[in-house]
C-alpha cells in the first residue's frame, strides 16, 4: 500500500522549532469559512500540530482553525497531508502548558 503525501516547500528556517508533545486529544478542525470535521490531535507544540481527520480532505496551504475543548480557537496553515493525517503550523505560537491528553 502506497501513501500519497503532499508537502509544502520549506526552507531550513521553517522547520520545526519546538519539541512536540504526544497527545490524544479530541478536537475540531475547519477551513476558514467552511464547516469543520472531527479530529484527533496526535502531537502538538507551541508552533504546530499533527492531526488525524475524518470526513474532509484539506489542501496544503489551506488556512484552518483548530478548536480544542475549553480553549480559544487557533489559526494554522496546513503544511502537509498524508491520507487522513495533516500537519499544520500555527499562525501565532500557542501556550501548551495547560494541554494534557493521554
Amino acid at each position: 500500500m502506497a501513501i500519497k503525501a503532499r508537502i509544502a516547500e520549506q526552507t531550513g528556517e521553517e522547520r520545526r522549532e519546538s519539541e512536540r508533545q504526544d497527545v490524544a486529544l479530541d478536537a475540531q478542525v475547519r477551513e476558514m469559512g467552511a464547516e469543520g470535521c472531527e479530529a484527533r490531535i496526535v502531537n502538538i507544540s507551541e508552533n504546530g500540530f499533527m492531526a488525524e481527520v475524518t470526513g474532509i480532505e484539506f489542501e496544503v496551504g489551506s488556512r484552518i482553525w483548530l478548536l480544542l475543548p475549553d480553549r480559544e480557537r487557533a489559526s494554522a496553515l496546513v503544511r502537509w497531508t498524508a491520507g487522513d493525517k495533516l500537519g499544520a503550523q500555527f499562525a501565532e505560537p500557542i501556550d501548551t502548558a495547560q494541554i494534557t491528553g493521554r
